[in-house]
């Protein structure tokens, strides 16, 4: 997409008025579009990454171990040789080819286990630092590397090193409280280092923690017949590569507590660094409550839904998701359910909802975005970066506000008519930044009516590759996009769009509409065949 910006954004806030349109199964008939309001005030929503961090439980002591020096004169070597292992120093020993780690430390794993384990069991308050230096292991009974109890874990990849972690198909333990991963730590661990590590689950997880995750940097490559990469309390991406390819969630932070016992905030993901693609089978990143990206390039290829949180702030990097479902879904998680009657107040401060409204005509659609539908304590920000979404479902969608304050955000949305480009159960505030989304006419939701900045409209069906532009009275072009699919409408929020200014919508150079910025199009709603 590009924009043309002859000035500054506008920083006027626009309402959220709510147009709907067919249903899957609904008729061309016109209803009378819906206003709703946002049961979530703007400003009790965090609008930066510090914000949102000084709520949640502190990753930063973990990230700082990945900085640590130490004297590699004080050593433990742990040398694997296919059926064997020999251990050089004190705090590890060998039963055939099963080493058990039982003391702080650091150790430098390096060679080839053909079926065996290493397992930290440490009681003692201190640092496991494991080296991996061109080791290879694969286990026949549960995970390659598994830690037990530490204190901490720090797993550096040394450098130039290649290494590979394989897990068992089947466990032999399966208790609740088991590992469960190929890499697997019960405790807080962090990773780090500039060598490579590809990690293979085969019954489970790839990497989990029962704790804090943090990855700082190194070039990791994930497969996982379930979730690729997984921290309870929070999961960190810093730096480094990082490839995920998983049946399940691809990245996932799954603590449904909401606090911990000092009240901070749990159940997070933060991609503040480094490159990050994944394909998934199910969520490409998932966050029982913040999901947070700033800094990091986050290449979402595969998944059923892309994103998804209660919270959901995009502040600065380059994401690009591809989804069947919804590509970013602000829902569930630790937030509240909130009817749109319902005072403002209530719903920020998270108390009990009350009873949703049934929309006229049947139960709502797709998420966000019916008339009475519940509005809650979830919210989807993106005040920077650059974002570009292609959504089999909604495009973005929030069960309570979605506010654009900043970034270049592209939005392809979806064919089917029961799903909307854009799908906010409470306000849609645009106020900076530029927006421009594209796709089917059914549900469609615009910035409120009145508001400056943007325009909308709706046409025939065009095909994907055709050349969609806007351009101003004075024949200059406002917005251009080559379209990826077929799609029948178009909002765009941008300042260089002026509202009651009239706009041309072109295809392929052939005028298609005319329309006023500010005015929502004509015979937009929706009504259930009988």
């Amino acid at each position: 997409m590009t924009i043309r910006r002859p000035n500054r954004f506008l920083t006027a806030t626009l309402t959220g008025a709510l147009v709907v349109g067919a249903l899957a199964g609904c008729s061309t008939a016109a209803a009378t579009p819906t206003d709703t309001t946002s049961t979530v005030a703007i400003s009790d929503v965090a609008t930066s990454v510090d914000d949102a961090l000084a709520d949640n439980e502190d990753y930063t002591e973990l990230a700082a171990l990945a900085d640590e020096t130490w004297d590699t004169t004080n050593e433990t070597a742990v040398a694997l040789d296919g059926d064997g292992v020999t251990v050089s120093g004190d705090g590890a020993t060998a039963d055939g080819t099963t080493v058990t780690i039982s003391a702080p430390g650091t150790y430098r794993i390096s060679g080839t286990l053909d079926d065996g384990q290493v397992i930290v069991g440490s009681e003692a308050d201190g640092l496991v630092r494991l080296v991996l230096d061109g080791a290879d292991i694969t286990s026949s009974t549960g995970s390659a590397i598994a830690v037990t109890q530490a204190d901490d874990v720090s797993v550096v990849l040394a450098d130039g090193s290649s290494n590979s972690l394989t897990d068992a198909s089947t466990y032999e333990d399966t208790s609740e409280d088991a590992p469960n991963a190929a890499l697997f730590s019960s405790d807080s661990m962090v990773i780090s280092g500039t060598g490579a590590l590809n990690v293979t689950g085969r019954s489970n997880d790839g990497i989990a923690s029962k704790d804090g995750l943090v990855i700082a940097s190194g070039d990791i490559t994930v497969t996982a017949v379930d979730d690729g990469v997984r921290g309870k309390d929070f999961l960190v991406v810093t730096g480094g590569a990082l490839d995920v390819d998983a049946t399940g969630d691809g990245l996932k932070a799954d603590n449904e507590d909401g606090t911990n016992d000092d009240g901070e905030t749990v159940g997070y993901a933060a991609l503040l660094g480094g490159e990050i693609t994944v394909a998934s089978g199910d969520d490409g990143v998932h966050a029982e409550s913040d999901l947070l990206v700033d800094g990091a390039t986050v290449t979402v290829s595969e998944s059923v839904e892309g994103l998804e949180a209660a919270h959901i702030l995009v502040a600065g990097g380059t994401v690009d998701v591809t989804s069947s479902d919804d590509g970013f879904n602000a829902a569930g998680g630790t937030g509240t359910a909130e009817t749109a009657e319902t005072a403002p107040e209530t719903a920020a401060k998270g108390e009990p909802p009350a009873s949703g409204t049934m929309p006229e005509g049947g139960p709502p659609q797709g998420g966000g975005g019916m008339p009475g539908e519940a509005a809650g304590d979830f919210s989807l920000v993106i005040t920077g970066g650059t974002v570009t979404v292609d959504a089999g479902g909604d495009g973005l969608d929030s069960n309570g506000t979605l506010t654009v304050s900043g970034g270049d955000v592209t939005v392809f949305g979806p064919t089917d008519g029961g799903n909307g480009t854009l799908d906010g159960a409470g306000a849609i505030t645009v106020d900076g930044g530029t927006l421009l989304a594209v796709g089917t006419s059914g549900m469609l939701q615009t910035p409120g009516d009145g508001s400056e900045g943007w325009v909308a409209a709706t046409f025939d069906t065009l095909s994907a590759g055709a050349d969609l532009v806007v351009v101003d009275a004075s024949g200059d072009t406002v917005a251009e996009v080559t379209l990826t699919k077929d799609v029948q409408a178009l909002v765009l929020a941008s300042s260089a769009v002026t509202s009651g200014e009239e706009y041309t919508i072109q295809a392929d150079g052939s005028e298609i509409a005319t329309v006023t910025a500010g005015d929502t199009p004509e015979g937009i709603g929706m009504t259930v065949r009988p």
